[in-house]
């Protein structure tokens, strides 16, 4: 039975919940004398390279509880993606400090990190366990039914928009937010799960998945418009047109990339305004208002699902519990089971890694432009409890003067 250290990071954009797997992970460390010292390595991968360590062990369980508590990245984190060049910068460093796990809390990126770690360790003959924690609020891991940090991103959604929907109510008009999300919709999905009445909106969702046009835009808010007098749209910052053009630079006109060589979605509210500008100019209604959530959607304190935070613990205890006792590298995945249950399962890294889900198609009804039940049943129970909204229950009292 082998001893030595463990080393924790966390890559990619943070989650509310993201610090819950990474005490898991420290906390059941504890209960296996292998694990001799568990360190955090500051910004992800970066951190190992340049040797910025914390001792996790030193960490007691007060503050360690506080910190699960606490949104964002408390190891801080990092974009980079390591070549074999770097792996070996990371082999040095870990060799020096006696390293035998290595876990990886992140997405689709970081899920490749460890792959590459991986199959470099192997090749160099290096005795290290490479065990991928997942999380993202775009809930587009394969081979896990759904990734700690969406609940509680959708949490805050979903409630977003019960509040737009009842100032929208009271004065009427458009109103449009555009969420994050790339190439999945399931966080725009989540805005209807707090819907409670008939007229509720969001009335029209839109996401990546399906191809976005002007005209079928403009005709669903028309049809909207005019039976309520109002109207609360979803939209995806993904969304594309039928050649899988970015809407974002077909609007604008804009080339502008990412450091991943992707059309830039966020940082302005450049989406949300031309498609106010769009309802303006082609169907004449004056009050017309945008927001674009941005980053305030992934690490907004005080709006965590409790169900999220209870499985993002799970799969940090899961990863130290199939890196030390297991036999393979691999990432951690939900199963769902019965309604609503969960068990915990060892994946392999290649079927995790870079490759992204969509949502499918039962959950969106592309006839009304919203998800269907079934996205509803799918994504009820990952946000728990969500606000209580509700409208006056009060008859009508009829008129005297104007009959």
């Amino acid at each position: 039975m082998k001893h030595g250290n463990a080393v924790i990071a966390q890559g990619g954009g943070p989650t509310s919940v993201i610090n819950q797997s990474l005490v898991g992970a420290v906390i059941e460390s504890r209960r296996f004398l292998q694990v001799e010292r568990f360190y955090g390595a500051l910004n992800g991968v970066n951190g190992i390279i340049n040797e910025n360590f914390v001792d996790l062990t030193q960490c007691s369980l007060e503050n360690l509880g506080e910190v699960a508590q606490t949104p964002s990245s408390a190891l801080l984190s990092t974009r980079d993606k390591p070549d074999a060049a770097y792996c070996e910068k990371i082999f040095a460093v870990l060799k020096s400090h006696d390293v035998k796990w290595f876990f990886y809390c992140g997405g689709n990126d970081s899920a490749d990190t460890c792959r590459i770690l991986s199959e470099s360790a192997q090749a160099a003959q290096y005795d290290l366990r490479v065990i991928h924690i997942p999380k993202t609020i775009d809930n587009d891991l394969r081979e896990t039914d759904h990734c700690p940090g969406f609940g509680s991103a959708g949490k805050f959604v979903a409630q977003a928009f019960a509040g737009a929907n009842l100032d929208n109510r009271a004065l009427g008009g458009i109103y449009i937010g555009i969420v994050m999300g790339r190439d999945a919709g399931f966080l725009t999905a989540a805005s209807v799960l707090d819907k409670r009445y008939n007229d509720d909106g969001p009335h029209l969702v839109y996401v990546p998945e399906v191809p976005f046009t002007e005209e079928k835009f403009l005709a669903d808010v028309k049809r909207v418009y005019d039976r309520l007098g109002r109207c609360v749209i979803a939209v995806s910052e993904g969304i594309r047109n039928a050649d899988g053009e970015a809407m974002i630079s077909v609007l604008t006109g804009s080339t502008e990339r990412d450091a991943h060589g992707n059309a830039q979605l966020s940082g302005t509210g450049a989406l949300g305004d031309r498609l106010s500008d769009l309802v303006k100019a082609k169907l004449g209604v004056k009050r017309v208002r945008a927001d674009t959530f941005g980053y305030i959607q992934r690490s907004f304190a005080g709006c965590v699902s409790e169900v999220d935070a209870a499985e993002a613990r799970s799969v940090g205890e899961k990863a130290v519990q199939f890196g030390v006792l297991g036999e393979s590298d691999g990432s951690v995945a939900i199963k769902r089971i019965g309604d609503y249950a969960v068990e915990y399962r060892l994946v392999p890294l290649s079927s995790v890694a870079r490759l992204a889900r969509s949502m499918p198609q039962n959950y969106y009804d592309m006839n009304v432009s919203l998800p269907t039940k079934d996205f509803v049943d799918y994504a009820r129970p990952l946000v728990g409890k969500l606000a209580t909204v509700a409208q006056l229950d009060a008859p009508i009292v009829g008129k005297k003067l104007k009959v």
